[in-house]
């Protein structure tokens, strides 16, 4: 009798476990831009905001394991929730697992709990393995081998986000994304994205570029931001992105910087209810892995990272501009005070010096750049 049931159990989880195995998901590109609550892109999400994988055919065999099993830790600052930087994160996550067959497994660490950029950065090139990814800002990359990632991020750069995906689909971008493995850094980059222009934002009342004057304005310590904020006569104030809440809710800092999503996501607005849309960079973002963790998988799984990047970056293009546009329009019925800017003129003019001072060395690469407009 004690047999019948064990084996009546044993039926039930095998059953349990083929009907979980039954997910593929839709061919890469071919992400819906449509949305769901919550703010969540649609590429179908599901609740939670995870990207959907569809379901299979049900004669489809499910994927077989490539390589043997391994978890892939994977740092990412700001909430899964409603940004444009988790929803790729999960999008490339869902594809990996699926392509590999489950054999890879990515952890997703969200909303700083293992520390801002720096640290991150830091602990993945200090080795070990505890952080074996993470999706940085490009231009975080400039103290750790990566001096060209810098370029990404001076103001004014890109004219919009045609002209920035014309450089991540390019043979400059693979150019990039190899250079601080290439000059030892321990970490190469996967595939670029980005998180939508990026705009001051103040818990004071201003009208124009000319009320930032004398303000706090938080940086991340890299010194085109600081540049950019001394240009403006304001004061680069460094805060981690952890205690910025606090620092704009206390006085801290008077202002910072940040994508559209990602004020929303954060709850800025409820400590710094102005935002201001000069748009100085669009926010180039990477995903990165050290090569400790690159060199632990097989040629195949390789193959697997490769192929979700080419869909999590394309999957970031279909939703960046039309979230970023929802969530101004949330923002604004809100109470928002969202000041346009007309004229960018004064706005490029405060930059000619950070941006002369950073691309030395490097004019000709940096028109490379413009040029692909």
């Amino acid at each position: 009798m004690k047999k019948k049931v064990l084996s009546a159990i044993l039926c039930a989880a095998m059953a349990v476990s083929m009907s979980a195995c039954g997910l593929q998901s839709p061919d890469a590109g071919n992400a819906d831009a449509g949305t769901t609550d919550a703010g969540t892109a649609d590429a179908g999400t599901t609740d939670a905001g995870t990207a959907d994988t569809g379901a299979a055919d049900a004669g489809d065999a499910a994927v077989e394991p490539v390589g043997p099993a391994v978890t892939l830790v994977y740092a990412e600052v700001n909430p899964l929730e409603g940004t444009i930087v988790g929803q790729t994160a999960t999008a490339f996550k869902e594809k990996v697992e699926e392509l590999s067959g489950g054999s890879i497994t990515i952890d997703i660490q969200a909303g700083g709990v293992l520390g801002d950029e720096a640290a991150v950065l830091d602990t993945m090139l200090g080795g070990g393995g505890t952080i074996d990814m993470s999706r940085i800002s490009a231009f975080a990359l400039t103290s750790y081998g990566g001096e060209k990632s810098m370029l990404l991020s001076l103001p004014y750069t890109f004219v919009g986000r045609d002209h920035f995906w014309a450089f991540a689909n390019s043979d400059l971008a693979q150019e990039f994304l190899l250079e601080p493995h290439e000059n030892g850094s321990g970490v190469r980059g996967l595939f670029y994205g980005e998180e939508g222009f990026r705009h001051f934002f103040t818990s004071k009342d201003i009208s124009g570029i000319d009320d930032l004057a004398g303000m706090k304005i938080r940086v991340s310590n890299d010194p085109v931001m600081n540049g950019l904020v001394e240009g403006l006569g304001a004061n680069p104030t460094v805060v981690s992105m952890n205690e910025l809440y606090s620092a704009l809710q206390t006085g801290v800092v008077d202002a910072a910087e940040q994508p559209i999503a990602n004020y929303q996501a954060n709850a800025f607005n409820e400590v710094a209810n102005t935002i201001i849309l000069d748009g100085h960079t669009l926010g180039a973002i990477e995903v990165i892995i050290t090569d400790e963790a690159w060199d632990s998988l097989t040629p195949e799984q390789q193959d697997v990272m490769m192929q979700a990047s080419q869909y999590a970056a394309d999957y970031n293009r279909t939703i960046s501009a039309e979230t970023e546009s929802r969530i101004l329009d949330e923002l604004k019925a809100g109470g928002c005070n969202v000041i346009e800017v007309d004229d960018l003129t004064p706005w490029q003019d405060a930059c000619k010096d950070v941006i002369t001072e950073n691309t030395k060395g490097m004019e000709d690469l940096y028109q490379q750049i413009l040029d692909l407009q």
